[in-house]
């Protein structure tokens, strides 16, 4: 099984399942919203040790901590795999609009420069 780059998957400009569920969890966990809910949950766990809550509460309460930090890792890398590779791309079409006006073929590299701009709106 070969791994690829979460960006070079979508050949075709269209974004598969996973990237498009991704990009919504991250503006999802990015909110407010969702920073009130984690400090809810961190409230409820410390309510359930002062409570004196049973242990199998307690453990209820931290297997979900545990679920919910292990899917954020996981969002958290392929926004920032998709993001390194848009900004990779960018740079590669920087530096070849460089060399190319130089050799004095500015028009190719202004048109690169186009398509790389907007191409974290296809990642």
């Amino acid at each position: 099984m070969v791994f690829q780059h979460p960006a070079d998957k979508a050949e075709d400009g269209e974004r598969h399942h996973f990237e498009r569920f991704a990009e919504l969890a991250s503006n999802f966990t990015s909110s407010s919203l969702f920073a009130a809910l984690c400090l809810g949950l961190v409230a409820l766990l410390i309510g359930v040790y002062v409570g004196g809550a049973s242990t199998e509460w307690q453990h209820v309460v931290g297997d979900s901590m545990s679920a919910l930090t292990l899917v954020l890792l996981a969002l958290l890398k392929n926004s920032e795999r998709r993001a390194e590779h848009a900004v990779q791309r960018k740079l590669d079409a920087i530096a070849r609009a460089l060399v190319e006006q130089e050799d004095g073929d500015a028009k190719a590299a202004r048109e690169d420069l186009r398509n790389v701009i907007r191409m974290e709106d296809r990642l």
